[in-house]
């Protein structure tokens, strides 16, 4: 009499029996959880480059010149060279036209020699004492002025080639200014000592 395998295969199908859905979802679940590791690690690199991309902005901006700082870099370099300048200008404008200074001495002169003829003397003593020491004081006193217009302007101008260099060309302005005190300075030179030995106004002479 013969079976039929009909139980056998029944219980073989039920062990291929395919896995459930929840099975499938835990299985994708833990592989997404796992760290790939043939994917490059670049966040250090990213750090890297970073940290060299902030260096270089600040080394751009270290180069970078701000033009109000040169701007007052220049002016107050052209200060003390300015009023240089307008100073030696305004000490040949004195040489030439006379000063508080020189006038007081002049009269402090005149006052020596009044007191000095006082007792009596000749025409000639008084011309001398009165006059002509009171005039050479003033002459004496322009002459120094000139002279100190003549320095300073000079200076002024020869400054630039000493020192160490500056950022910026002297302007023009000082330059001019320099240049006319130092005219004005040699022309009360001149003027000083021709009053001074007389060369340019002579002494008044005594008569007989």
């Amino acid at each position: 009499m013969k079976t039929t395998p009909s139980k056998t295969t029944s219980a073989v199908d039920d062990d291929r029996e395919e896995p459930s859905a929840a099975d499938e979802s835990t299985v994708a679940d833990l592989t997404k959880t796992e760290p790939d590791a043939a994917a490059p690690d670049n966040t250090a690199d990213n750090t890297a480059d970073d940290a060299v991309g902030h260096a270089d902005a600040e080394d751009d901006d270290d180069l970078e010149t701000d033009p109000y700082a040169e701007a007052e870099a220049a002016a107050s370099a052209g200060v003390g060279g300015g009023a240089a300048a307008v100073v030696a200008a305004a000490l040949g404008v004195i040489s030439l036209s006379g000063s508080w200074t020189g006038r007081v001495a002049a009269e402090r002169e005149t006052l020596i020699g009044q007191i000095k003829t006082s007792g009596g003397g000749s025409a000639a003593q008084q011309i001398s004492e009165i006059y002509a020491d009171a005039w050479h004081t003033t002459a004496l006193v322009g002459g120094l002025f000139a002279l100190l217009a003549l320095l300073v302007g000079a200076f002024v101008l020869v400054r630039p080639a000493f020192g160490p260099p500056a950022a910026n060309p002297q302007p023009g302005w000082i330059r001019s200014v320099a240049l006319a005190g130092v005219a004005l300075g040699v022309l009360g030179v001149l003027v000083s000592v021709g009053m001074y030995f007389d060369l340019i106004v002579g002494l008044p002479v005594a008569a007989g």
